[in-house]
């Protein structure tokens, strides 16, 4: 059994509608009450909420964005990349991983509403992602294609690679 495989079926991961897998491992019991979120939240939310999650070499990660500030750790595989688009058009790329090449890091932070994608430079990568407020599908948005490459043209070729 490969290495991915292997934590697939020992996590019980499950296929994450962005690609590759998850699992939910944290679901803070305390909650945060609408009053006290920002007004684009509706309802209450977990406190934090943590996931782990793995992508293949198959798998990309999907543009979406989170209203939540969403903090990915690397466990596993091999290191990952997050191509983040700012407000500003300008695309970030943070890079997982352990590693003593420059520019990759064990933790990296997405901010929140950033829309951003993912994908595996090797064979697999597992992770842990950290969202507080906690993560809701309610606050999860896939992108749309069409939405993409009109507001930000000049990344056409990324964003035709990371969107269905």
């Amino acid at each position: 059994m490969n290495k991915s495989k292997y934590w697939i079926n020992k996590l019980g991961l499950l296929p994450h509608p962005e690609g590759g897998y998850y699992k939910e491992t944290h679901r803070s019991i305390i909650n945060a009450d609408s009053n006290c979120l920002p007004k684009n939240f509706k309802g209450s939310r977990s406190f934090s909420t943590a996931i782990y999650f793995m992508l293949e070499k198959v798998d990309i990660s999907v543009f979406h964005k989170i209203k939540s500030d969403e903090i990915w750790h690397f466990h596993d595989g091999d290191p990952l990349v997050i191509y983040v688009i700012e407000n500003n058009g300008k695309i970030t790329e943070l890079n997982l991983g352990i590693s003593d090449l420059e520019n990759i890091f064990p933790q990296v932070t997405v901010p929140a509403n950033s829309w951003f994608a993912a994908k595996s430079k090797g064979e697999y990568t597992l992770v842990s992602c950290t969202v507080s407020p906690g993560f809701d599908f309610n606050d999860f948005e896939m992108a749309d294609k069409e939405y993409l490459l009109e507001k930000y043209p000049e990344h056409s070729t990324l964003i035709s690679s990371f969107t269905h």
